[in-house]
Protein backbone atom coordinates (compact mmCIF):
# COMPACT_ATOMS: atom_id res chain seq x y z
CA UNK A 1 0.00 0.00 0.00
CA UNK A 2 1.22 3.47 -0.95
CA UNK A 3 0.27 6.75 1.39
CA UNK A 4 0.94 9.96 1.11
CA UNK A 5 2.14 12.51 3.59
CA UNK A 6 -0.02 15.49 2.48
CA UNK A 7 -0.93 16.38 6.05
CA UNK A 8 -0.39 16.02 9.70
CA UNK A 9 -1.41 12.04 9.50
CA UNK A 10 -1.41 9.81 6.04
CA UNK A 11 -4.18 9.26 3.89
CA UNK A 12 -5.01 6.48 2.09
CA UNK A 13 -5.47 8.11 -1.63
CA UNK A 14 -4.97 4.76 -4.02
CA UNK A 15 -8.43 3.56 -5.21
CA UNK A 16 -8.68 0.27 -5.30
CA UNK A 17 -10.52 -2.64 -7.78
CA UNK A 18 -14.45 -2.09 -8.08
CA UNK A 19 -16.65 -5.01 -7.98
CA UNK A 20 -18.81 -5.30 -10.84
CA UNK A 21 -22.39 -3.69 -11.49
CA UNK A 22 -24.68 -6.72 -9.47
CA UNK A 23 -22.13 -7.58 -7.19
CA UNK A 24 -21.83 -4.13 -5.46
CA UNK A 25 -25.81 -3.53 -6.11
CA UNK A 26 -26.16 -6.81 -4.00
CA UNK A 27 -23.32 -6.49 -1.19
CA UNK A 28 -25.50 -3.16 -0.20
CA UNK A 29 -27.41 -3.68 3.49
CA UNK A 30 -30.62 -2.56 4.15
CA UNK A 31 -29.58 0.25 6.36
CA UNK A 32 -27.95 1.73 2.60
CA UNK A 33 -31.97 1.50 1.51
CA UNK A 34 -32.95 3.47 4.21
CA UNK A 35 -30.91 6.34 3.89
CA UNK A 36 -31.67 6.68 0.36
CA UNK A 37 -35.23 6.71 0.69
CA UNK A 38 -34.98 9.45 3.06
CA UNK A 39 -32.89 11.35 1.15
CA UNK A 40 -34.93 10.40 -1.50
CA UNK A 41 -38.20 11.93 0.82
CA UNK A 42 -35.47 15.01 1.35
CA UNK A 43 -35.00 15.80 -1.74
CA UNK A 44 -38.03 15.49 -3.47
CA UNK A 45 -39.60 18.14 -0.85
CA UNK A 46 -36.34 20.27 -0.96
CA UNK A 47 -35.89 20.75 -4.67
CA UNK A 48 -39.77 21.21 -4.51
CA UNK A 49 -39.11 24.77 -3.22
CA UNK A 50 -35.24 24.72 -4.53
CA UNK A 51 -35.59 24.80 -8.27
CA UNK A 52 -38.71 27.13 -8.49
CA UNK A 53 -37.18 29.79 -5.79
CA UNK A 54 -35.67 32.09 -8.06
CA UNK A 55 -39.00 32.15 -10.51
CA UNK A 56 -41.13 32.63 -7.22
CA UNK A 57 -38.98 35.64 -5.57
CA UNK A 58 -38.72 37.33 -9.18
CA UNK A 59 -42.12 36.74 -10.39
CA UNK A 60 -44.37 39.61 -10.50
CA UNK A 61 -46.73 40.63 -7.24
CA UNK A 62 -49.54 40.40 -9.24
CA UNK A 63 -48.97 36.76 -9.99
CA UNK A 64 -48.52 36.09 -6.46
CA UNK A 65 -44.34 35.61 -6.70
CA UNK A 66 -42.17 38.35 -4.52
CA UNK A 67 -41.59 41.10 -7.58
CA UNK A 68 -37.84 41.26 -6.08
CA UNK A 69 -34.69 42.43 -8.27
CA UNK A 70 -31.93 39.80 -9.10
CA UNK A 71 -29.70 41.99 -6.90
CA UNK A 72 -32.37 41.06 -4.01
CA UNK A 73 -32.93 37.70 -4.73
CA UNK A 74 -29.22 37.39 -4.43
CA UNK A 75 -28.47 38.38 -1.16
CA UNK A 76 -31.42 35.69 -0.16
CA UNK A 77 -29.53 33.16 -1.91
CA UNK A 78 -26.41 34.40 -0.34
CA UNK A 79 -27.18 33.75 3.25
CA UNK A 80 -29.06 30.41 2.25
CA UNK A 81 -25.90 29.45 0.69
CA UNK A 82 -23.76 30.40 4.26
CA UNK A 83 -25.90 28.92 6.19
CA UNK A 84 -26.99 25.41 4.77
CA UNK A 85 -22.65 25.18 3.96
CA UNK A 86 -20.86 25.91 6.45
CA UNK A 87 -23.55 24.60 9.42
CA UNK A 88 -22.77 21.11 8.24
CA UNK A 89 -18.77 22.25 9.49
CA UNK A 90 -19.77 21.73 13.42
CA UNK A 91 -22.81 19.59 12.70
CA UNK A 92 -20.75 16.67 11.38
CA UNK A 93 -18.58 16.62 14.13
CA UNK A 94 -21.84 16.78 16.33
CA UNK A 95 -23.52 13.97 15.01
CA UNK A 96 -19.97 11.81 15.14
CA UNK A 97 -20.30 12.54 18.86
CA UNK A 98 -24.21 12.54 19.23
CA UNK A 99 -25.48 10.04 16.92
CA UNK A 100 -26.93 10.42 13.39
CA UNK A 101 -30.68 9.15 14.09
CA UNK A 102 -30.67 11.99 16.81
CA UNK A 103 -29.47 14.82 14.10
CA UNK A 104 -31.87 13.55 11.66
CA UNK A 105 -34.62 13.74 13.20
CA UNK A 106 -33.91 17.43 14.80
CA UNK A 107 -33.26 18.26 10.93
CA UNK A 108 -36.74 16.75 9.87
CA UNK A 109 -38.52 19.27 12.62
CA UNK A 110 -36.66 22.47 11.73
CA UNK A 111 -37.36 21.83 7.81
CA UNK A 112 -40.64 21.56 8.07
CA UNK A 113 -41.03 25.09 10.01
CA UNK A 114 -38.73 26.35 7.77
CA UNK A 115 -40.92 25.43 4.49
CA UNK A 116 -43.88 27.03 6.94
CA UNK A 117 -41.99 30.22 7.11
CA UNK A 118 -41.91 30.48 3.38
CA UNK A 119 -45.90 29.76 3.44
CA UNK A 120 -46.64 31.88 6.18
CA UNK A 121 -44.67 35.03 4.81
CA UNK A 122 -44.91 35.74 1.41
CA UNK A 123 -42.34 38.52 1.89
CA UNK A 124 -38.39 39.50 1.35
CA UNK A 125 -38.10 39.16 4.90
CA UNK A 126 -40.42 35.87 5.32
CA UNK A 127 -38.66 34.24 2.61
CA UNK A 128 -35.37 35.22 4.09
CA UNK A 129 -36.81 33.49 7.14
CA UNK A 130 -38.04 30.31 5.75
CA UNK A 131 -34.61 30.02 3.52
CA UNK A 132 -32.38 29.93 6.19
CA UNK A 133 -34.40 28.08 8.75
CA UNK A 134 -34.71 25.40 5.80
CA UNK A 135 -30.87 26.13 5.19
CA UNK A 136 -29.83 25.15 8.98
CA UNK A 137 -32.32 21.60 9.11
CA UNK A 138 -30.44 20.63 5.87
CA UNK A 139 -26.90 20.90 7.05
CA UNK A 140 -28.02 19.18 10.38
CA UNK A 141 -29.71 16.29 7.92
CA UNK A 142 -26.66 15.77 5.48
CA UNK A 143 -23.29 14.38 7.71
CA UNK A 144 -25.45 11.87 9.31
CA UNK A 145 -26.91 10.17 5.86
CA UNK A 146 -23.72 10.72 4.40
CA UNK A 147 -21.66 8.78 7.00
CA UNK A 148 -24.21 6.22 7.58
CA UNK A 149 -23.42 5.28 3.59
CA UNK A 150 -19.96 5.61 4.22
CA UNK A 151 -20.01 2.82 7.29
CA UNK A 152 -22.47 0.78 4.92
CA UNK A 153 -20.20 0.38 2.74
CA UNK A 154 -16.62 -0.21 1.48
CA UNK A 155 -13.80 0.44 -0.89
CA UNK A 156 -15.24 -2.67 -3.25
CA UNK A 157 -18.87 -1.36 -3.30
CA UNK A 158 -18.26 2.25 -2.46
CA UNK A 159 -18.46 3.92 -6.36
CA UNK A 160 -21.67 1.81 -7.11
CA UNK A 161 -22.94 2.62 -3.97
CA UNK A 162 -22.75 6.57 -3.58
CA UNK A 163 -23.61 6.66 -7.71
CA UNK A 164 -27.51 4.66 -6.07
CA UNK A 165 -27.57 7.29 -3.43
CA UNK A 166 -26.59 10.16 -6.31
CA UNK A 167 -29.84 8.58 -8.00
CA UNK A 168 -32.44 8.59 -5.16
CA UNK A 169 -31.25 12.60 -5.03
CA UNK A 170 -31.98 13.09 -8.20
CA UNK A 171 -35.52 11.22 -7.99
CA UNK A 172 -36.63 13.08 -5.25
CA UNK A 173 -35.16 16.05 -7.26
CA UNK A 174 -36.82 14.97 -10.68
CA UNK A 175 -40.53 14.75 -8.59
CA UNK A 176 -40.22 18.07 -6.35
CA UNK A 177 -39.93 20.41 -9.39
CA UNK A 178 -42.69 18.48 -11.01
CA UNK A 179 -45.14 18.55 -8.41
CA UNK A 180 -44.17 22.39 -7.92
CA UNK A 181 -44.75 23.03 -11.52
CA UNK A 182 -48.54 22.37 -11.04
CA UNK A 183 -48.81 23.70 -7.37
CA UNK A 184 -47.88 26.61 -8.63
CA UNK A 185 -50.05 27.09 -11.24
CA UNK A 186 -52.44 27.24 -8.74
CA UNK A 187 -51.00 29.18 -5.50
CA UNK A 188 -47.59 29.70 -4.64
CA UNK A 189 -48.47 28.77 -0.93
CA UNK A 190 -49.39 25.18 -2.08
CA UNK A 191 -45.53 24.30 -3.26
CA UNK A 192 -44.77 25.03 0.62
CA UNK A 193 -47.40 23.08 2.28
CA UNK A 194 -46.96 20.43 0.15
CA UNK A 195 -43.38 20.10 1.00
CA UNK A 196 -43.69 20.72 4.53
CA UNK A 197 -46.07 17.45 4.10
CA UNK A 198 -43.66 15.51 1.99
CA UNK A 199 -40.40 15.83 4.67
CA UNK A 200 -42.83 14.47 7.35
CA UNK A 201 -42.57 11.31 5.91
CA UNK A 202 -38.93 10.68 7.31
CA UNK A 203 -40.38 10.41 10.76
CA UNK A 204 -41.89 6.93 9.73
CA UNK A 205 -38.66 5.89 8.23
CA UNK A 206 -36.77 6.81 11.20
CA UNK A 207 -38.57 3.91 12.69
CA UNK A 208 -36.48 1.82 10.36
CA UNK A 209 -33.22 3.06 10.42
CA UNK A 210 -30.46 1.67 12.64
CA UNK A 211 -27.07 3.75 13.37
CA UNK A 212 -24.02 1.49 11.98
CA UNK A 213 -21.40 1.34 14.35
CA UNK A 214 -23.21 2.75 17.48
CA UNK A 215 -21.50 0.34 19.32
CA UNK A 216 -18.06 1.69 18.78
CA UNK A 217 -19.45 5.26 18.69
CA UNK A 218 -20.69 4.65 22.64
CA UNK A 219 -18.09 2.71 23.67
CA UNK A 220 -15.96 5.70 22.03
CA UNK A 221 -17.82 7.98 24.18
CA UNK A 222 -16.98 5.91 27.38
CA UNK A 223 -13.99 6.19 27.15
CA UNK A 224 -13.76 10.14 26.47
CA UNK A 225 -16.16 10.42 29.72
CA UNK A 226 -13.50 8.34 31.76
CA UNK A 227 -10.37 10.56 30.67
CA UNK A 228 -8.91 7.26 29.61
CA UNK A 229 -9.14 9.20 25.44
CA UNK A 230 -8.23 12.30 25.26
CA UNK A 231 -10.55 14.60 22.77
CA UNK A 232 -9.48 17.85 21.49
CA UNK A 233 -12.59 20.56 21.56
CA UNK A 234 -14.71 19.88 18.27
CA UNK A 235 -13.96 23.23 16.82
CA UNK A 236 -10.13 22.97 17.08
CA UNK A 237 -10.26 19.08 15.99
CA UNK A 238 -12.38 20.66 12.97
CA UNK A 239 -9.97 23.26 11.72
CA UNK A 240 -7.08 20.85 12.28
CA UNK A 241 -8.51 18.41 9.70
CA UNK A 242 -9.27 21.86 7.44
CA UNK A 243 -5.95 22.73 7.24
CA UNK A 244 -3.95 19.57 5.80
CA UNK A 245 -3.25 20.58 2.26
CA UNK A 246 -4.92 17.69 0.64
CA UNK A 247 -8.28 19.45 1.62
CA UNK A 248 -7.65 23.18 1.20
CA UNK A 249 -7.01 22.55 -2.24
CA UNK A 250 -9.98 20.33 -2.67
CA UNK A 251 -12.09 22.96 -1.40
CA UNK A 252 -11.04 25.48 -3.10
CA UNK A 253 -10.65 23.71 -6.76
CA UNK A 254 -14.17 22.03 -6.17
CA UNK A 255 -15.70 25.38 -5.41
CA UNK A 256 -15.44 25.91 -8.72
CA UNK A 257 -17.70 22.75 -9.92
CA UNK A 258 -20.41 23.94 -7.19
CA UNK A 259 -20.41 27.26 -8.62
CA UNK A 260 -21.17 26.32 -12.50
CA UNK A 261 -24.27 23.79 -10.52
CA UNK A 262 -26.20 26.71 -8.72
CA UNK A 263 -25.67 28.81 -11.51
CA UNK A 264 -27.86 26.00 -13.50
CA UNK A 265 -30.30 25.56 -11.10
CA UNK A 266 -30.80 29.75 -10.12
CA UNK A 267 -29.90 31.20 -13.34
CA UNK A 268 -31.12 28.61 -15.90
CA UNK A 269 -34.73 28.58 -15.08
CA UNK A 270 -34.58 32.55 -15.49
CA UNK A 271 -33.05 32.31 -18.66
CA UNK A 272 -35.58 29.45 -20.13
CA UNK A 273 -38.45 31.73 -19.04
CA UNK A 274 -36.92 34.80 -20.86
CA UNK A 275 -35.60 33.92 -23.67
CA UNK A 276 -36.28 29.42 -24.68
CA UNK A 277 -39.28 29.23 -26.78
CA UNK A 278 -40.54 25.61 -25.45
CA UNK A 279 -43.65 25.72 -27.40
CA UNK A 280 -41.46 24.78 -30.64
CA UNK A 281 -40.46 21.15 -28.54
CA UNK A 282 -43.82 20.64 -27.90
CA UNK A 283 -44.87 20.94 -31.44
CA UNK A 284 -42.14 18.45 -32.37
CA UNK A 285 -43.16 15.97 -29.81
CA UNK A 286 -46.83 16.35 -29.78
CA UNK A 287 -48.02 18.27 -32.70
CA UNK A 288 -49.48 21.89 -33.35
CA UNK A 289 -52.35 21.25 -30.66
CA UNK A 290 -49.80 20.48 -28.15
CA UNK A 291 -51.21 17.62 -25.57
CA UNK A 292 -53.61 17.20 -23.12
CA UNK A 293 -52.39 13.86 -21.60
CA UNK A 294 -52.20 14.36 -18.10
CA UNK A 295 -49.12 12.45 -17.73
CA UNK A 296 -47.07 14.18 -19.87
CA UNK A 297 -47.90 17.51 -18.76
CA UNK A 298 -46.78 16.04 -15.66
CA UNK A 299 -43.91 14.75 -16.43
CA UNK A 300 -42.29 17.15 -18.32
CA UNK A 301 -43.39 20.01 -15.85
CA UNK A 302 -46.05 21.57 -18.99
CA UNK A 303 -48.68 24.52 -18.08
CA UNK A 304 -51.89 22.66 -17.90
CA UNK A 305 -53.00 23.97 -21.57
CA UNK A 306 -50.10 21.44 -22.58
CA UNK A 307 -48.63 24.05 -25.03
CA UNK A 308 -45.55 25.14 -23.31
CA UNK A 309 -42.94 23.31 -21.15
CA UNK A 310 -42.11 25.65 -18.26
CA UNK A 311 -38.95 26.25 -16.85
CA UNK A 312 -38.57 24.25 -14.19
CA UNK A 313 -39.72 21.24 -16.23
CA UNK A 314 -37.18 21.91 -18.63
CA UNK A 315 -34.61 22.01 -16.18
CA UNK A 316 -35.74 19.50 -14.62
CA UNK A 317 -34.47 17.02 -17.61
CA UNK A 318 -30.93 17.24 -15.72
CA UNK A 319 -32.41 14.69 -13.24
CA UNK A 320 -34.50 12.59 -16.00
CA UNK A 321 -30.88 11.95 -17.01
CA UNK A 322 -29.38 10.81 -13.87
CA UNK A 323 -32.36 9.09 -13.14
CA UNK A 324 -31.71 7.09 -15.87
CA UNK A 325 -28.47 7.26 -16.85
CA UNK A 326 -26.66 7.06 -13.32
CA UNK A 327 -25.57 3.44 -12.59
CA UNK A 328 -24.06 3.51 -15.93
CA UNK A 329 -21.87 6.54 -15.50
CA UNK A 330 -20.97 5.24 -11.96
CA UNK A 331 -19.66 2.35 -13.68
CA UNK A 332 -17.78 3.96 -15.94
CA UNK A 333 -16.43 6.28 -13.34
CA UNK A 334 -15.26 3.28 -10.90
CA UNK A 335 -12.90 2.82 -14.16
CA UNK A 336 -11.20 6.40 -12.93
CA UNK A 337 -8.91 7.70 -10.28
CA UNK A 338 -11.91 9.74 -8.38
CA UNK A 339 -9.96 12.91 -9.28
CA UNK A 340 -9.89 12.73 -12.79
CA UNK A 341 -13.68 11.91 -12.94
CA UNK A 342 -14.56 15.14 -11.04
CA UNK A 343 -12.30 17.40 -13.74
CA UNK A 344 -13.54 15.71 -16.76
CA UNK A 345 -16.98 16.40 -15.24
CA UNK A 346 -16.17 19.88 -14.12
CA UNK A 347 -15.08 20.34 -17.79
CA UNK A 348 -18.20 19.34 -19.36
CA UNK A 349 -20.25 21.41 -16.87
CA UNK A 350 -18.62 23.90 -18.23
CA UNK A 351 -19.14 23.68 -21.34
CA UNK A 352 -22.85 23.26 -21.26
CA UNK A 353 -22.54 26.61 -19.63
CA UNK A 354 -20.83 28.04 -22.23
CA UNK A 355 -23.74 26.30 -25.33
CA UNK A 356 -26.16 27.83 -22.91
CA UNK A 357 -24.79 31.18 -23.57
CA UNK A 358 -24.55 31.07 -27.20
CA UNK A 359 -27.73 29.68 -28.16
CA UNK A 360 -31.55 30.39 -26.87
CA UNK A 361 -33.08 27.43 -29.37
CA UNK A 362 -34.52 24.85 -27.19
CA UNK A 363 -33.16 21.66 -28.52
CA UNK A 364 -29.54 23.03 -28.12
CA UNK A 365 -30.82 24.34 -24.49
CA UNK A 366 -31.75 20.26 -24.39
CA UNK A 367 -28.15 19.01 -25.53
CA UNK A 368 -26.78 21.51 -23.26
CA UNK A 369 -28.81 19.52 -20.06
CA UNK A 370 -27.39 16.89 -21.21
CA UNK A 371 -23.54 17.56 -21.17
CA UNK A 372 -24.20 19.21 -17.75
CA UNK A 373 -26.05 15.99 -16.44
CA UNK A 374 -23.03 14.02 -17.71
CA UNK A 375 -20.64 16.07 -15.55
CA UNK A 376 -22.50 16.08 -12.56
CA UNK A 377 -22.81 12.42 -12.56
CA UNK A 378 -19.11 12.03 -12.92
CA UNK A 379 -18.13 14.63 -10.67
CA UNK A 380 -20.47 15.35 -7.65
CA UNK A 381 -21.06 11.70 -6.56
CA UNK A 382 -17.25 10.77 -6.97
CA UNK A 383 -16.31 13.77 -4.63
CA UNK A 384 -17.88 12.46 -2.04
CA UNK A 385 -16.75 9.15 -1.99
CA UNK A 386 -13.20 10.46 -2.36
CA UNK A 387 -14.00 12.22 0.81
CA UNK A 388 -15.31 9.12 2.59
CA UNK A 389 -12.17 7.41 1.40
CA UNK A 390 -9.69 10.06 2.93
CA UNK A 391 -11.19 10.59 5.87
CA UNK A 392 -10.06 8.95 9.61
CA UNK A 393 -12.19 6.34 10.85
CA UNK A 394 -13.50 8.10 13.45
CA UNK A 395 -14.23 11.41 11.59
CA UNK A 396 -16.61 10.38 8.60
CA UNK A 397 -19.54 12.69 9.57
CA UNK A 398 -17.09 15.09 9.94
CA UNK A 399 -15.75 14.84 6.85
CA UNK A 400 -18.61 14.23 5.34
CA UNK A 401 -19.54 17.71 6.68
CA UNK A 402 -16.78 19.02 5.08
CA UNK A 403 -18.31 18.57 1.49
CA UNK A 404 -20.31 21.06 2.05
CA UNK A 405 -17.62 24.01 2.09
CA UNK A 406 -16.82 23.68 -1.79
CA UNK A 407 -20.93 23.70 -2.25
CA UNK A 408 -21.14 26.87 0.50
CA UNK A 409 -17.56 28.82 -1.63
CA UNK A 410 -19.00 28.32 -5.00
CA UNK A 411 -22.61 28.76 -4.00
CA UNK A 412 -22.37 31.68 -1.64
CA UNK A 413 -20.54 33.05 -4.84
CA UNK A 414 -22.67 32.14 -7.74
CA UNK A 415 -26.15 33.13 -5.11
CA UNK A 416 -25.16 36.87 -5.36
CA UNK A 417 -22.74 37.35 -8.44
CA UNK A 418 -24.82 34.69 -10.35
CA UNK A 419 -28.23 36.48 -10.39
CA UNK A 420 -26.57 40.08 -10.11
CA UNK A 421 -24.74 39.21 -13.72
CA UNK A 422 -28.31 37.33 -14.99
CA UNK A 423 -29.76 40.69 -13.69
CA UNK A 424 -27.68 43.09 -14.95
CA UNK A 425 -27.04 41.75 -18.41
CA UNK A 426 -29.58 39.19 -19.54
CA UNK A 427 -33.06 39.72 -18.09
CA UNK A 428 -35.44 40.28 -19.95
CA UNK A 429 -37.28 42.41 -17.58
CA UNK A 430 -34.17 44.86 -17.19
CA UNK A 431 -33.29 44.43 -21.01
CA UNK A 432 -37.18 46.13 -21.11
CA UNK A 433 -36.49 49.19 -19.21
CA UNK A 434 -34.17 49.96 -21.47
CA UNK A 435 -35.85 49.25 -24.50
CA UNK A 436 -38.81 51.54 -22.96
CA UNK A 437 -36.40 54.12 -22.60
CA UNK A 438 -35.82 53.95 -26.14
CA UNK A 439 -39.97 54.16 -27.21
CA UNK A 440 -39.75 57.65 -25.14
CA UNK A 441 -40.97 56.90 -21.67
CA UNK A 442 -39.46 58.64 -18.92
CA UNK A 443 -37.15 57.18 -16.15
CA UNK A 444 -39.53 57.89 -13.86
CA UNK A 445 -42.47 56.25 -15.64
CA UNK A 446 -40.25 53.27 -16.38
CA UNK A 447 -39.08 52.86 -12.33
CA UNK A 448 -42.93 53.10 -11.48
CA UNK A 449 -43.45 49.48 -13.41
CA UNK A 450 -43.36 46.81 -11.35
CA UNK A 451 -40.76 44.27 -11.15
CA UNK A 452 -41.55 41.46 -13.53
CA UNK A 453 -43.93 43.80 -16.13
CA UNK A 454 -41.69 45.60 -18.22
CA UNK A 455 -41.56 42.98 -21.32
CA UNK A 456 -45.94 43.65 -21.07
CA UNK A 457 -45.38 47.10 -20.82
CA UNK A 458 -43.02 46.89 -23.73
CA UNK A 459 -45.95 45.21 -25.75
CA UNK A 460 -48.23 47.60 -24.75
CA UNK A 461 -46.18 50.64 -25.94
CA UNK A 462 -44.55 48.95 -28.79
CA UNK A 463 -48.15 47.15 -30.82
CA UNK A 464 -45.42 44.19 -31.20
CA UNK A 465 -46.32 40.57 -30.46
CA UNK A 466 -44.65 38.87 -27.56
CA UNK A 467 -42.39 36.54 -29.69
CA UNK A 468 -41.07 39.12 -32.39
CA UNK A 469 -39.91 41.57 -29.64
CA UNK A 470 -38.50 38.30 -27.89
CA UNK A 471 -36.35 37.38 -30.77
CA UNK A 472 -35.89 41.43 -30.88
CA UNK A 473 -33.96 42.03 -27.70
CA UNK A 474 -32.53 38.90 -28.10
CA UNK A 475 -30.38 39.70 -31.43
CA UNK A 476 -30.36 42.85 -30.12
CA UNK A 477 -28.20 42.23 -26.82
CA UNK A 478 -25.65 39.65 -25.63
CA UNK A 479 -27.86 38.19 -23.28
CA UNK A 480 -25.19 35.09 -23.10
CA UNK A 481 -22.44 36.68 -21.65
CA UNK A 482 -23.46 36.21 -17.72
CA UNK A 483 -23.07 32.49 -19.02
CA UNK A 484 -19.50 32.90 -20.17
CA UNK A 485 -18.13 34.33 -17.17
CA UNK A 486 -19.64 31.36 -15.60
CA UNK A 487 -18.37 29.10 -17.42
CA UNK A 488 -15.06 30.32 -17.83
CA UNK A 489 -14.81 29.62 -13.74
CA UNK A 490 -15.58 25.63 -14.19
CA UNK A 491 -12.75 25.66 -17.16
CA UNK A 492 -10.07 27.06 -14.31
CA UNK A 493 -11.62 24.22 -12.10
CA UNK A 494 -11.29 21.62 -14.23
CA UNK A 495 -7.62 22.07 -14.85
CA UNK A 496 -6.93 22.69 -11.47
CA UNK A 497 -8.86 19.38 -10.43
CA UNK A 498 -6.49 17.69 -13.27
CA UNK A 499 -2.93 19.35 -11.68
CA UNK A 500 -4.36 18.45 -8.10
CA UNK A 501 -5.49 14.46 -9.02
CA UNK A 502 -1.90 14.53 -10.38
CA UNK A 503 -0.39 15.59 -6.79
CA UNK A 504 -2.14 13.74 -4.43
CA UNK A 505 -1.52 10.39 -6.63
CA UNK A 506 2.20 11.23 -6.64
CA UNK A 507 2.89 8.27 -4.05
CA UNK A 508 5.46 7.03 -2.41
CA UNK A 509 6.48 3.69 -2.08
Amino acid sequence: MANSDLGTHTTTVKDVKQLGIWAALASLSYVFWVCGAMEMVERLAYYGVRQVSSLYATDAASNGGLGLAGSDVGIIFLFWALMQSFVPVLTGGISDRVGYKETIFASTVVKILGYLLMAWFPTFWGFMAGALTLAFGTGIFKPGIQATIVKSTNRENSSMAWGVFYQTVNIGGFLGPLLAAQLRQLEWSHVFYACAAIISLNFLLLLTYKEQDKEERLAHRAKVRSGEVKEVSLWRDSLHELLRPIMIWYMVLFSGFWFMLMAFWDVAPLYFRDWVDTSVMVQHLFGADGTSNPVWIFLLGMTQDGQRIQPEGLVNLNAMMIMIFCFIVAGWSALMRATNSMALGTFLAAAALLIVGGFNYVWIMVLAIVCFSMGEMLSSPKSSEYLGNIAPEQKKAMYLGFSQLPLGIGWSLEGFFGQYLYGELGSKDTISRHSLLDQGMSQTEIDAVPIGEAFQKLIEVSGQTGEALTMQLYAANNVGIAWYIMGSVGLVAAAGLYAYGRWTYQLKD
